[in-house]
């Protein structure tokens, strides 16, 4: 994804109901399905807790002819995916 527009920023609302504002980080394939890395972003009225800091992985699933974003099904397939995508991101950083 060409970077000379600027981030892209995507707003999600959790489980309870709560805006969330990430940015896309990248994107990859793992057994047949499409998953999407985000990181939490500050906006301008509040500020992202270090908690909150790390590694989104939402999973695109094609549905009536538009694509959601949902977590993966289980602890072993977020898991797996998020190895791969720090494999990416380090591999970016280290062949610079």
């Amino acid at each position: 994804m060409s970077e000379d527009f600027g981030p892209t920023f995507i707003t999600v609302t959790d489980e309870d109901g709560q805006e969330i504002v990430l940015e896309f980080v990248s994107t990859l394939e793992y057994n047949g399905q499409t998953y999407q890395a985000f990181f939490p972003a500050e906006t301008e009225d509040e500020e992202v807790a270090e908690e909150d800091t790390g590694l989104v992985i939402l999973k695109v699933i094609h549905e009536d002819g538009e694509d959601l974003l949902s977590t993966p099904d289980s602890e072993e397939e977020a898991e797996a995916v998020y190895q791969l995508f720090m494999e990416e991101l380090f591999e970016d950083k280290d062949g610079e």
